[in-house]
């Protein structure tokens, strides 16, 4: 992995106190997804960088092991969170099809440029490259629904009318995707929408807590920052009590 080896990882969740078993467990949930080319590809910062000189892939991962811990922390006083499910909604956030910062496609409306239309690309790469983690319904709308809203409070594009209107750059898989991944997509996006944007968060806690660690990795882009990290971690755990 460019970026961000085995070995960092490990280094991370030592740092954040995993046990021998919870590290076995995070790494048995990401393992079938890294293999995936296609995530293989968005570990190569020369092909998709986030921000900086990191990965996409990195950034993902990033997220996955925070999502890990808060969900974990969460879970001690609400069991009804699956630990796995998070995780799984970290892997697949930020899926989506171009490397935005050197497209040269221009999008006819604002709501149609990357930061508003990136996550619904990651629901539909994701759910045609791994399909059988969207076969159950109700966890499959628990990812779905993670995803469009984990920007929050940053607004997702809403589908009022029809994806084609969306110009999202991977609409060529809408023709092989299943009709109940898409009316769950539609669905999350038109929740609290005004006009052709949802401000929502999401509606599961598994989807809000991959949201909070979203947060945290991108104030601080960089494994550097791991007491920044763990400050935060701090804070948030002691709001989790608190709600």
């Amino acid at each position: 992995m460019e970026n961000l080896n085995k070995e960092k990882v490990n280094m991370l969740l030592d740092e954040l106190s995993f046990s021998k078993e919870d590290k076995s467990n995070f790494w048995s949930i990401i393992n079938p997804i890294i293999k995936h080319e296609e995530f293989q590809k968005r570990l190569d910062s020369t092909i998709y960088s986030h921000h900086r000189n990191i990965s996409l892939g990195s950034h993902i991962l990033k997220v996955a092991i925070i999502t890990y811990y808060l969900a974990k922390q969460k879970a001690k006083k609400n069991p009804n969170i699956d630990v796995k499910t998070a995780v799984i909604i970290a892997m697949f956030h930020d899926l989506y099809e171009l490397p935005w910062q050197h497209s040269i496609i221009v999008k006819s409306k604002t709501v149609n440029r990357h930061g508003f239309t990136h996550p619904l690309e990651a629901i539909i790469n994701s759910s045609t490259w791994y399909p059988e983690y969207f076969a159950d319904e109700k966890t499959r709308d628990i990812i779905i629904d993670g995803i469009v809203h984990h920007m929050y409070p940053f607004p997702v594009r809403a589908i009022t009318t029809n994806f084609e209107s969306t110009e999202l750059n991977n609409l060529d898989k809408l023709d092989y995707l299943d009709s109940k991944i898409k009316s769950s997509i539609i669905k999350s996006t038109l929740h609290h929408h005004i006009g052709n944007i949802s401000f929502s968060k999401s509606k599961y806690e598994e989807g809000k807590i991959m949201s909070k660690a979203d947060k945290i990795v991108s104030f601080k882009k960089d494994f550097n920052y791991l007491n920044y990290i763990k400050l935060r971690l701090i804070k948030i755990n002691y709001r989790f009590r608190k709600s």
